[in-house]
């Protein structure tokens, strides 16, 4: 045994060697076998040990100091899953309002064997306290007090106890008791064993009940641990007059990389050849009562919005950059000079900016019914809009026309890269304009596409594009034919999902699909009150544009011309390519949009407007950056 023993240690520790320098040893354990952390006398507190996963695992602590493996399963009990957690029954012998009880309460337990690990223990001598008490079965005369339980105890792979019985070595059921060993730890390893010794019942007071419990480990050394002085805390003490004119340099720094980042955006400005026009800091201020509270009319990812009056009298839209947002300076240059190089009906109108002293900001149109996203599906109920099927359908057709512009007739090709209802505002007679192009790409004609860091909103971006940053103006389409989506069922894209198989809206409208029912997504809130056949364009429209293959997804231009009944609808639904789901893009969708993306993308959640809106909504925060 042995042999066989020190082999299946060096095994084990092939894997979890002690890798640490001696100032992280650890010199002491307390460990909660079965239960959440426990603080007790003296300032000492156990560890959580509370995972309900048992059979033929192992479960390494976060901080790996410790770890634990059991194995077996109580394949004999009437039970689809069992527990490795055995809860107090009994009446507890101990005092209730110690903290010491709560010990006690809980114990973890295994069908046929336990072992725990301190790792990374300093090399020496060490008591090692196992905590023990029968919380399953009682005492007295009921069927509950007639179970037995033997296990065997092991430390460092000697056997130290055979045939324990927990209830026989306290005087009882609920009576806790103690085993003390020495130890010695030679390969900053501890181990500890409890090993079923097939004895007792198995069968009371149900079956499966047996097998090795314990309810708390505690190691203590028996030596002074030793003190490692802090070579760091050594060079601060020492180095606080260094410090000091580090800190004195760096702020003078920051001062002077401002002043530089200011002079660099006015020389970028300055050469952009802005169509737009330029306010002073004093101008703003006086438009908007000062950033006044009561001024403002929306918050995002980027800062605030304020609705502001010029001395004209002209109402204006101010976009204010907040020193923490994740909009940097090329982002602010990237949209106003986008935009100012841009005039059309269906884009929001950028009259300028001010870069004065640490402000950023961006003059626009005000928009008086705030944004698409909150006129269908707004937090608020009250601020919705009452949208009939006509207004739906320019919406529709409007938003088409300003990405036709960007895509196709603008003297700059432009891939908006962030097309949702949230960016497209509604002014007073509910016209649709596309906003918010900080983080617009150019899309020059000699190329096929753009390769770019991946930027944008979860639920809105193209498969392509989200999956290998592959960029082209049609990912805008796949974009567009989401929120086309939207505007017909006046449900967002990402917050509905009619069950669990379905991500979003999108997949639910392949469904209908299929079932030949398409129309159960319009808004119910239109009643009977539109066209049938009108829908049925609109949406299949949308689902061409959020075809698998961006090949096969229409041109902008194209989607005008079927909208304005310019072309036929007929030859392009006859393709099964444009009616069906891939159902390897459905696969592969789901599993990027659940998975874990802040880890690998910049994106940001779809929500309330971002740029010009009209009252107060919740923040959007925005974490896309450009190449």
């Amino acid at each position: 045994m042995g042999n066989k023993s020190h082999k299946d240690s060096s095994c084990y520790l092939q894997h979890f060697p002690c890798l640490r320098p001696k100032r992280d040893h650890k010199y002491k354990l307390y460990i909660n076998c079965g239960g959440g952390e426990v603080k007790v006398n003296k300032g000492i507190t156990f560890e959580a040990d509370a995972d309900p996963r048992g059979p033929s695992m192992f479960f390494p602590a976060p901080d790996n100091h410790w770890a634990y493996s059991s194995t077996g399963n109580f394949m004999d009990n009437d039970d689809d899953a069992d527990d490795y957690i055995a809860h107090n029954t009994s009446r507890l012998s101990v005092n209730a309002s110690s903290p010491i009880s709560e010990l006690y309460r809980t114990a973890r337990v295994s069908p046929l064997s336990l072992t725990y690990y301190g790792l990374c223990l300093g090399n020496g001598n060490y008591t090692v306290k196992l905590h023990f008490a029968e919380i399953t079965f009682t005492d007295g005369n009921t069927f509950c007090s007639l179970g037995k339980r033997f296990f065997d105890i092991y430390v460092q792979d000697n056997l130290v106890i055979k045939n324990f019985n927990i209830q026989e070595a306290a005087g009882g059921s609920g009576k806790p008791i103690i085993k003390s060993f020495p130890v010695n730890v030679t390969d900053h390893t501890l181990k500890i064993g409890l090993r079923w010794a097939g004895k007792g019942t198995t069968g009371i007071p149900i079956r499966g009940v047996y097998g090795p419990m314990i309810s708390a480990i505690s190691v203590e050394p028996n030596f002074k641990p030793p003190v490692y002085h802090d070579k760091k805390e050594i060079m601060l003490k020492a180095g606080i007059p260094v410090a000091a004119a580090l800190v004195l340099l760096i702020i003078v720094g920051i001062f002077w990389k401002k002043r530089r980042d200011k002079n660099a955006i006015d020389k970028e400005l300055r050469g952009l050849d802005l169509q737009t026009g330029t306010f002073t800091l004093r101008q703003i201020k006086a438009a908007t009562d000062n950033f006044d509270a009561t001024m403002k009319i929306g918050e995002g990812g980027f800062g605030s919005v304020y609705k502001g009056v010029l001395s004209e009298g002209k109402l204006i839209a101010v976009k204010q950059l907040s020193a923490k947002s994740r909009q940097g300076n090329r982002e602010f240059v990237n949209e106003i000079g986008m935009i100012s190089a841009l005039q059309h009906p269906n884009l929001v109108k950028l009259y300028g900016c001010c870069v004065e002293g640490n402000q950023l900001i961006l003059v626009y149109e005000y928009l008086e019914n705030n944004c698409l996203s909150r006129a269908l599906f707004g937090q608020e109920v009250s601020a919705r809009l009452k949208l009939d099927w006509s207004t739906r359908k320019k919406i529709f057709l409007d938003i088409a026309k300003g990405l036709t512009f960007l895509h196709e007739e603008s003297r700059i090709k432009i891939v908006h890269r962030d097309i949702k209802a949230s960016n497209v505002l509604l002014d007073k007679d509910l016209n649709a304009k596309i906003s918010d192009f900080g983080l617009a790409k150019l899309n020059d004609d000699g190329n096929t596409h753009i390769s770019t860091r991946i930027a944008g909103t979860v639920g809105y971006m193209a498969p392509e594009y989200a999956m290998r940053g592959y960029l082209t103006e049609k990912a805008d389409v796949y974009s567009f034919g989401v929120v086309a989506l939207e505007i017909v069922s006046g449900k967002s894209n990402t917050n509905f999902r009619p069950s669990e198989e379905f991500v979003y809206l999108l997949d639910w409208a392949y469904v209908l699909q299929e079932r030949g029912c398409l129309l159960e997504l319009v808004d119910p809130t239109l009643d009977s009150d539109y066209s049938e056949e009108e829908a049925m364009l609109m949406l299949n429209v949308a689902l061409m544009c959020t075809n698998a293959s961006p090949t096969l997804r229409p041109t902008m231009s194209q989607v005008v011309s079927l909208l304005e009944g310019k072309t036929a609808m007929q030859e392009l639904l006859s393709d099964p390519s444009f009616s069906t789901v891939n159902p390897k893009l459905k696969a592969l969708r789901n599993h990027f949009w659940q998975n874990e993306l802040s880890r690998t993308l910049s994106f940001s959640t779809s929500g309330p407007c971002t740029a010009s809106v009209h009252s107060q909504v919740d923040a959007e925060e925005k974490t896309g950056l450009l190449d």
